[in-house]
């Protein structure tokens, strides 16, 4: 077992597989899983700057792909909940206003602590997939876009290679 992970960490290191790991780690933390992608885009753009757009839209691909499992996880669950209560779903204020606003809620994944959830429960509620595909790119793309940029701005000459 301990063979496997050595290797797997070799395998998404940086920066020989930076764009690779980049994506994978993007994907894993869009799930429910606590784990934050920025650190590896920032590494990699900070070890190689001219992976700066490319480090970003792959982290947005990933990110956007990992947050339409949570929304066909949170659908299926859904699928399942009913199936087994036949009882009509809870109302609460946060649904209702998610139902309110539709697909274009998932503007807000990229947003620490309820984002991932959010697409989950736009699943659930069974908001049309790819408008919410589409919004959740639109934020992701954004978030990545802001927080690389500023932590160059912020970092300029602070961690050269390592």
């Amino acid at each position: 077992m301990e063979a496997w992970i050595d290797s797997l960490l070799l395998m998404l290191a940086l920066p020989k597989f930076g764009l690779s790991t980049v994506f994978i780690v993007s994907l894993v933390s869009a799930t429910l899983l606590p784990l934050g992608s920025e650190p590896a885009v920032f590494g990699l753009v900070k070890l190689n700057p001219e992976l700066f757009w490319p480090a970003v839209l792959v982290a947005t691909a990933g990110n956007t792909i990992g947050g339409g499992v949570s929304w066909w996880m949170g659908y299926g669950a859904e699928k399942a909940y009913e199936h087994v209560t036949h009882h009509p779903a809870a109302d609460h204020r946060a649904l209702a206003m998610l139902r309110r606003f539709g697909a274009k809620a998932c503007l807000l994944s990229w947003l620490p602590i309820v984002g991932d959830p959010l697409c989950a429960v736009a699943g659930w509620l069974k908001l049309p997939f790819w408008p919410c595909l589409l919004y959740m790119a639109i934020g992701k793309f954004l978030r990545y876009l802001v927080m690389t940029a500023g932590l160059l701005w912020v970092f300029p000459g602070q961690f050269g290679p390592l």
